[in-house]
């Protein structure tokens, strides 16, 4: 299981990276939520909308661990990023966790939230 999850949350990362909608649709759970720094919600429509103004120039993680569940996965790690947002360039360091569910269609990421680590 622990190896399915880093696959799945690598080609999030690249979806991300890349801003591949497409793939990004195809990863989210229908009702999936992300939650920011400041307590702001998307769903996954606004999540996907994003891409209109946002790029992402560089997106690595570290220190990522990975919980297994019978039909859940939780990864947590440190993502460093550069990205362009309405054309002001931006970098953070934040630590992610992400909540992955098994469906019967698949692993689905039902939520992710963010907190900045500033300086780290």
């Amino acid at each position: 299981m622990t190896f399915d999850a880093l696959t799945l949350q690598r080609a999030f990362a690249q979806a991300e990276f890349h801003a591949d909608t497409s793939a990004l649709h195809a990863l989210l759970a229908d009702d999936f939520r992300s939650i920011g720094d400041q307590g702001y919600v998307l769903d996954k429509a606004q999540w996907l909308g994003k891409f209109v103004d946002f790029a992402y120039t560089d997106l690595r993680s570290t220190d990522v661990e990975v919980s297994s569940y019978d039909h859940a996965v939780i990864i947590r790690y440190v993502q460093h990023s550069a990205s362009v947002w309405r054309g002001q360039a931006m970098a953070s360091t934040s630590r992610v966790s992400q909540t992955w569910i098994e469906q019967a269609d698949g692993w689905r990421l039902a939520g992710v939230q963010f907190s900045t680590l500033g300086d780290a």
